[in-house]
Order: C-alpha cells, then structure tokens, then sequence
C-alpha cells in the first residue's frame, strides 16, 4: 500500500507541475489573442513577437512591470493580460513623448478598459525619487533615445545614468530589466544614430547599464535580421518592425 500510495503522489506532482507549465506557457498566446485587442496592434504581432519576447523576459501573472518609454501602449496592454488581476503595469512615458502619444494612450485606457494599468508621465530624471516596487522593467524600442537631445524635434536632453540609475532603483533585488532596441553598426556612436536612425550599438547600451548595477543574463536573436543594412533610419517603411534588434535580458545586482 505504501509503495502504491507512494506512486499516486508520484503522478498527482508529475499533474501539478504539467500543468503548471502548460498555464505559463499559454498566457502568452492568451494575452495575444485576448478579443479586447485591436486589429492594428494584432497585426504587428508578427513582426514584434511579444508572446516570445515576454517569456524570455520571465513576465509572470502577479508582477508589478514599469513599461519604459512605452509610447502608445502596445506592450502595456499585452502586459495587463499577462500580469492579470493581481498583478499591475506603469505605462510610462515622459512629457516629451506624451506629447505624441497622449491620445493614443487616452483610447487605449478609455472607461478604464484595462484596471490594472496606470498611464504616469514625469521625467526620467525623477525616477531615482521613487520607492523600490516593481518586479520587472521593459525598455522596448527606446533607449537609443536617451543618447542625443533634438530641440526642434522637441527631443529634450536626458541624463542618462541618473535615469538608469532610476530604473535600477524601482526594481527589486534581483528585478528584471528587459531591454529591444534596433542595432547599429558596431562601433557606431549612439549619439549620432540615436538621433539620425534611431538605433544603437548594442555594446553600449550593455555597458551602460552595467555601469549602474545591472547583470546581463540573457540574449536572444528572435528578432535578429541578417538583411537589415543597419545605416538606414528605422522609420523607413521597410524597415517598420523588421530591423536587427538585439533582445536582452538583464537583472538587478
């Protein structure tokens, strides 16, 4: 009896963790799929992969996620469904890019279609000034932006490590920080292609945030592309979600 019993524990744990897997491997897909999404942020899922992008990340329902630069919102609201209920998204943007982004951001939050996620605009630079809260940190397709000032573009200058030093500060020990930007070529200066083609040499960008406290501890190439020239401005059409990004993984020291 005690070796049957024994065996039936077995299968009952073996069940558990099975499942268990299967639901963290599904509320990707879920949160993709989710009705409530419009067609135009649906079809750019191809392109931007974010149900695989989450996952390499580790964002899990329950986090509390600070969404950098998170224009629009695309990956907030994907964010809301993952997180679920009891887990909570910071769409942030600062007041530079609320400017462009504030209707669209309006919409997306109208009738508080999306309870857990709160729209927080200030500058990066105050960042330092909040409290230790967040579990994870995304920084998609932004920090090229940190590296050059366009007064006429209405681009003002950022200072960068105070503002690192900030997202380091809201995550928790051990917090993740989830970084995509599309690549330069090596050696570029991010001063200048930040600027010019919003891109960034991706060794910079790893060296700076390991300057403030942050650990790399995983790459991806999910959204690497070999034909991309790496000199041509990414808002060129054909160059919409289909540059060379590089996808990488840090955590706080």
């Amino acid at each position: 009896m005690k070796i049957q019993a024994n065996g039936i524990l077995i299968v009952v744990i073996f069940l558990l963790l099975a499942t268990s897997q299967k639901v963290t491997a599904d509320i990707y897909q879920e949160a993709l799929a989710n009705p409530a999404r419009s067609a135009a942020d649906s079809e750019n899922d191809k392109k931007r992969k974010p149900d695989k992008v989450l996952k390499f990340f580790g964002i899990e329902p329950g986090m509390r996620v600070f969404d950098i630069f998170a224009g629009g919102g695309y990956y907030s609201e994907i964010l809301s469904y993952v997180v679920g209920e009891k887990g909570s998204v910071t769409l942030y943007n600062n007041q530079a890019w609320n400017n462009y982004v504030k209707k669209s951001v309006a919409t997306r939050l109208l009738d508080n279609r999306l309870p857990n996620v709160n729209n927080y605009v200030a500058a990066p630079e105050s960042l330092v000034e909040l409290k230790q809260q967040y579990d994870a940190a995304i920084f998609i397709l932004g920090m090229h932006d940190i590296y050059y000032a366009d007064a006429k573009g209405g681009w003002p200058p950022i200072d960068k490590q105070k503002f690192l030093k900030g997202i380091h500060q809201i995550l928790k020990p051990g917090g993740i920080l989830g970084v995509i930007d599309a690549n330069a070529k090596d050696g570029a200066n991010n001063e200048i292609v930040g600027k010019t083609l919003h891109r960034a040499d991706p060794k910079v960008l790893i060296r700076d945030l390991q300057a403030v406290g942050f650990e790399l501890v995983g790459q991806s190439n999910m959204l690497s592309n070999e034909n991309d020239d790496l000199i041509s401005s990414v808002f060129e059409e054909r160059n919409k979600y289909n540059t060379d990004r590089s996808v990488l993984k840090f955590k706080k020291k």
